[in-house]
């Protein structure tokens, strides 16, 4: 790959060596892109029952949808509204939500240590800004709004599940 990075200074030629290189040797392009892939992503692999791993990629779209939620309505000046929805979607009140469904559908215990403790941090940090949001306080709010998403960002940059 080191070769390709020096020699192919262009785009013309990058292209001009995969047309050659892939119409005589289809499998070493397909090869070196693949490394060149997996050799980008530094994440630890986190290997969860596929049960769990739909469970917990359902939960991350849920929270997205969630966050988009609370930021309108703090963008509306519905402070309480944003603090009761971050409680009981994110907060400590939503730690639990899973212990229903049979072991291999439930991601926390399946999670590294370091991973289900970013999960908590987050669930923490959304109680603390729903408990400043439901006062009213905007500065407070304002001020503890980007805790909501420092998890869900240390998280995904450090784990994958595929």
């Amino acid at each position: 790959m080191k070769f390709l990075a020096v020699s192919l200074h262009s785009h013309s030629q990058i292209r001009q060596w995969m047309n050659w290189c892939g119409w005589r040797y289809p499998w070493l392009v397909g090869l070196l892109l693949s490394g060149a892939v997996m050799a980008q992503d530094q994440r630890q692999l986190v290997t969860l029952p596929p049960p769990a791993q739909e469970v917990l990629r359902q939960e991350m779209l849920d929270n997205l949808l969630v966050i988009n939620e609370i930021l309108t309505l703090v963008g509306g000046g519905k402070l309480k509204d944003a603090g009761n929805l971050a409680e009981q979607k994110l907060g400590l009140s939503a730690q639990g939500k899973h212990r229903d469904k049979p072991f291999d559908a439930r991601p926390g215990p399946h999670m590294p240590t370091a991973m289900h403790a970013l999960a908590i941090d987050g669930h923490r940090a959304a109680s603390e800004f729903a408990q400043a949001a439901q006062t009213g306080n905007r500065e407070r709010t304002m001020a503890l709004l980007p805790n909501l998403t420092s998890a869900c960002v240390s998280c995904h940059f450090s784990y994958r599940s595929r």
